[in-house]
């Protein structure tokens, strides 16, 4: 439940602070009548969103068991990818994402409504199906037959949409680098176990050798059924008697993910050292460059 309310958290997060950068900047700058469109691109985002959530368990429920290991591994996989690729992208930029959205929006009010409305759904959008597609392969991996995963979500999106609220009336100001790499890092773990029980759906499948070959079985010690190991499978998509290819997938991916996630160089260049405007809230947004 805990990854599952963290996805739901971190995922929120970045779109409540997306839309409470464009409207704030609209009613700073006395444009309150492009704010209807703004709402409009965010409910088609959002709507899209969750459709895709949707088309995703119903449709999937109609396949044979084969079919649906297939293709909840290979969605599982398609989900880390992005994850991946998202956190270390807002890991760069969450330093001047105000003046980024800014440049656009700028560009946006001077083509019309319909560019306001496509702003406010790319900016959202992208989010809505990230985040229903990395649920959704989440929930698949560490489902236990109870909505806990399902509830984790919500109570993750509600908590970002309260404190994208806080943030948009100015009772909240944190460090948003800090704040987004070490929530990186603990999705980056996330996505780990969801990687490894891809791999290990697609060996169901049998589109993978290996089921049967072990790394360990410790299940004697944690049961899978015990509130410890639910706990654990909840949390990490801890398994305790993975396969040596789901151990395998899982270190290859976390050990040099999370060193370049952390380094001070490279793909994480700027660990937050420098406070940049967006995080101090003290200087005015730059105007958009060509």
């Amino acid at each position: 439940m805990f990854s599952n309310y963290l996805i739901g958290l971190r995922e929120g997060l970045e779109a409540s602070l997306v839309v409470c950068i464009l409207i704030a900047y609209l009613v700073k700058t006395d444009r309150r009548d492009a704010i209807r469109p703004i709402w409009i691109g965010i409910a088609v985002a959002v709507f899209i969103a969750m459709g895709f959530g949707c088309a995703l368990e119903f449709g999937s429920q109609e396949l044979t068991f084969q079919a649906q290991e297939a293709l909840g591994g290979s969605l599982s996989i398609v989900a880390v990818c992005l994850v991946t690729w998202m956190v270390f992208w807002m890991r760069r930029t969450a330093r001047h994402l105000r003046s980024e959205l800014h440049g656009k929006l700028d560009a946006a009010l001077a083509m019309g409504t319909g560019a306001l409305v496509a702003t406010a759904f790319l900016a959202v959008g992208r989010e809505g199906l990230e985040t229903a597609l990395f649920v959704w392969a989440s929930v698949h991996a560490a489902s236990d037959g109870t909505p806990r995963p399902l509830v984790g979500v919500a109570l993750g999106l509600a908590t970002a949409v309260f404190l994208g609220w806080l943030f948009y009336r100015g009772a909240l100001k944190i460090n948003l680098a800090k704040f987004f790499t070490w929530t990186g890092g603990m999705l980056v773990v996330v996505a780990a176990g969801v990687l490894a029980y891809g791999f290990h759906d697609l060996q169901e499948a049998d589109w993978l050798p290996g089921l049967t070959s072990l790394a360990f079985d410790i299940s004697g010690t944690i049961p899978p059924d015990s509130w410890y190991g639910t706990l654990l499978k909840g949390v990490f998509n801890f398994q305790p008697d993975p396969t040596v290819l789901q151990v395998t997938v899982w270190l290859l991916y976390l050990i040099p993910t999370l060193a370049l996630f952390f380094a001070p160089v490279g793909f994480a260049s700027g660990k937050g050292k420098v406070k940049a405007p967006d995080e101090q809230g003290s200087r005015p947004s730059k105007a958009p460059q060509a």
